[in-house]
Formats: C-alpha cells, sequence, structure tokens
C-alpha cells in the first residue's frame, strides 16, 4: 500500500470515528432527555397523589364522628404534610354557593352586582339564566335571552329550556364572558337545589348578592356544625423540588355502593405543573 493509499485509509478511519462519535453523543443526548422527561412526569405523578391523599384526608376528617376532630367547611384552609409533600387543603359546602338551577332572579342580580357587573348588565345575565333553566319560550319580564335572542346575535345555539347539569354550562348563557365566567364560577353550584344558600358556610361574595352581613370570623376551636355531605375540596401539594399539584373535587360523602366507598366524586379535575 502506498503513502497515498494509506492516507485515504487513515482520512476514512477518522470519517467513521466521528461519524460513530455524533452517533454517540446523539444517543447519549436522547437518553439524558428521555430520563429527565421520565423523573419530571414520575414528579409530577407523586405531586398529584400527593394532592390526592388531601382530598381523602379531607373525607375522612369530615366523616370523623369525633366533632372535635372533623374539618370545618367554610373555605379555611388546613396544612399538612404528607410523604415529604406540603399539602394545602380548604372545603367548602356546596350549600354556601348559589344553586343555578334554585336561586331567585333578584339573588342571580345581586350576586353579579357584587361581582361588579353594572346593574342593568347584571339583570340581563339573571334573566338569561332564568330563561336558560325554564321550560318555556318566553323571555323574563326584566329581561333575558331566548332562542330567538341567541340566532339575533349569531350564536349556533339557543337556550337550553331544562335544568343547568354543571356550572360550566354557564358559559353558553348569552351575556356571559369568559373572564366573568372565571370569576363566577367558585361561587356556583348545581347540586343543593337550595333557593338559598346557607350563610354558615358561605363565601363573602356570596353573603354580598344575599345583602347580608359577614358574619364575625369563626373560632377556630369552635366545633364546626354539621354540613349538608356535599363538599367542594381544594387540595394543593408541593414537592421539596418546586413541583405542584392542585386537585379540585366535589363530592358527596357516603357509600356509592362500591365496596369500601366513603363518598361520590360529583366532579373532579387534577394536574400538575413544575
Amino acid at each position: 500500500m502506498n503513502r497515498r493509499e494509506r492516507g485515504a485509509a487513515l482520512l476514512l478511519v477518522m470519517w467513521l470515528i466521528l461519524l460513530l462519535s455524533g452517533l454517540v453523543a446523539g444517543y447519549a443526548a436522547a437518553s439524558r432527555i428521555e430520563s429527565l422527561q421520565g423523573n419530571g412526569l414520575a414528579r409530577g405523578a407523586e405531586a398529584r397523589e400527593a394532592a390526592r391523599a388531601g382530598v381523602e384526608y379531607a373525607a375522612a376528617r369530615l366523616l370523623d364522628a369525633d366533632p372535635a376532630q372533623r374539618w370545618a367547611s367554610d373555605g379555611r384552609n388546613y396544612r399538612f404534610a404528607f410523604d415529604g409533600a406540603q399539602v394545602e387543603v380548604s372545603v367548602r359546602d356546596e350549600a354556601g354557593k348559589i344553586d343555578l338551577n334554585a336561586a331567585s332572579h333578584d339573588l342571580l342580580l345581586g350576586f353579579f352586582v357584587a361581582l361588579g357587573e353594572k346593574r342593568d348588565v347584571a339583570n340581563r345575565l339573571a334573566g338569561a339564566i332564568m330563561d336558560w333553566r325554564d321550560p318555556d319560550s318566553l323571555t323574563q319580564p326584566a329581561g333575558g335571552a331566548e332562542d330567538m335572542d341567541y340566532g339575533a346575535a349569531g350564536l349556533a345555539w339557543g337556550a337550553k329550556d331544562a335544568p343547568f347539569e354543571t356550572v360550566a354550562e354557564l358559559e353558553q348563557v348569552m351575556g356571559m364572558r369568559p373572564s366573568l365566567f372565571a370569576s363566577a364560577a367558585p361561587y356556583l353550584t348545581v347540586f343543593t337545589g337550595a333557593a338559598v344558600p346557607d350563610t354558615r358556610s358561605a363565601d363573602g361574595m356570596v353573603l354580598q348578592a344575599m345583602g347580608v352581613d359577614r358574619p364575625p370570623s369563626a373560632d377556630p376551636d369552635a366545633v364546626p356544625p354539621t354540613g349538608s355531605g356535599t363538599y367542594s375540596i381544594d387540595s394543593r401539594a408541593r414537592l421539596a423540588d418546586g413541583r405542584r399539584a392542585h386537585v379540585s373535587v366535589i363530592l358527596r360523602l357516603g357509600g356509592n355502593g362500591l365496596p369500601g366507598s366513603a363518598y361520590t366524586p360529583l366532579r373532579w379535575q387534577d394536574g400538575a405543573a413544575p
């Protein structure tokens, strides 16, 4: 083999080494990314399970036969550690919320005014909610929205003329804006059937809508009153590395026919974030 052939062979070997090095580096990078992704998914699952543990613990405390150990359902925060995670849980009795299927026009009007809407806008929204849930096609005397109004507004749907099945349906009611819905949703329910919220567990916004003075701050050591049995539970977990998870649940205490069940979930939303 002459010098030229040896030089060509050396150059080929160098190119092969460079190619193999690139392949190894690419494989290592891909493995590193997959490892980070897997670890992130695992930590996210860990955070979600810690938040779910908060829901289970809250349900157990709400069912506690000892009134001194039972949690209050007025929205106060409870904090505890769970397997290295910090968990914060709040419980609100659904009876303290405004039921979209039972609230009067005046209560809905007061609610939207309390949220900052002008009175005429609040009046139309309250009427549109009444028209959405009532079975007839007659617009409310104080103003509302039936099928013709939806059509005139360019909406592809009309008034449902049936009860709300979820609070999320409110987004379809004529005049409802995304930002207003986001502000209103935490104070609304479809699970009580009560025309008037229970002031013992109602939030200040609901009390304002009712025209009721805010009661003095509850004594944290007082025995909490017995609730309605249907509750909203917000559980937030934070791991040591900062990863967080939030579980928002509406549940009804009591068995549902499944062995060992202590409650029936009516709505369940969860997620995790870095």
